[in-house]
């Protein structure tokens, strides 16, 4: 779903506190109602719309009780800066994702999945006969298991260092990326400098053709041309066939 939707179904107060509650345990409407103190209806209204966007799934339990829950991992990612407003969501990535294929992260936390003791990237191959890549093993806790209680409660406590580790150093590359930009902005003098950072930055991040920078910078393509011509004149950009990179980029 796109990020903006999402944004706008979660500015509701009463959505997050569904949400919230869900996180705990599946709830049935009368529950969430006398939570949020709303009636029954508003109650409904709610995870209407939040089935809808895939956030909430229901169930029916013996008793005809139709019980509502989180559905699936969602991360939602807001970066406000001096030089981007920006959102992003994302699913997990699947458990077979190979780490090593990062340029600069490496992650040494071994999960238990991963029955080799000289790779130290998390690289846990789903079950095949799983689609959501989830241990069938996982559903019910087997004493003779290789995963015991304090196994699983040591790799608890490594994964949630690894995510405050991993928030830090997202906060940390945000700050320098401003600082780069500021220092950029500034290089170029007596021109438009902040244009010409926002250039450099969309082509550092993707965005290959002229077009496409045009697209990111918000700028028609004819000045977005005459611009990354002037960069390519500074040896800080090269055009090779109809795509532009970084001279400085290996």
């Amino acid at each position: 779903m796109d990020s903006a939707v999402l944004l706008n179904l979660l500015g509701n107060e009463n959505r997050r506190r569904i949400l919230r509650l869900l996180a705990r345990r599946p709830c049935y409407v009368t529950e969430i109602s006398e939570y949020l103190g709303v009636s029954p209806k508003a109650v409904i209204d709610h995870l209407r719309k939040l089935e809808d966007a895939g956030l909430v799934e229901s169930r029916v339990d013996e008793q005809r009780r139709k019980y509502f829950s989180i559905a699936r991992n969602l991360r939602l990612e807001v970066n406000v800066s001096p030089y981007e407003f920006g959102t992003k969501s994302a699913y997990p990535a699947s458990r077979s994702l190979d780490m090593t294929r990062c340029r600069y992260l490496s992650l040494h936390v071994e999960p238990k999945a991963v029955d080799d003791p000289d790779d130290d990237i998390p690289t846990v191959e789903p079950a095949d006969d799983d689609p959501d890549g989830r241990s069938p093993e996982t559903d019910e806790l087997d004493p003779d298991a290789d995963d015991s209680l304090s196994d699983l409660a040591a790799e608890l406590e490594r994964l949630e260092t690894l995510e405050n580790e991993l928030s830090m150093a997202q906060r940390w590359v945000q700050g320098r990326l401003t600082d780069v930009m500021d220092s950029l902005s500034a290089a170029f003098g007596d021109r438009d400098g902040r244009f010409y950072a926002e250039l450099l930055a969309a082509v550092a991040n993707g965005a290959r053709t002229t077009s496409a920078v045009a697209r990111r910078v918000d700028a028609s393509p004819a000045v977005t041309a005459d611009a990354l011509a002037q960069l390519e004149s500074e040896d800080l950009l090269e055009q090779v066939g109809e795509e532009w990179r970084l001279t400085a980029s290996e």
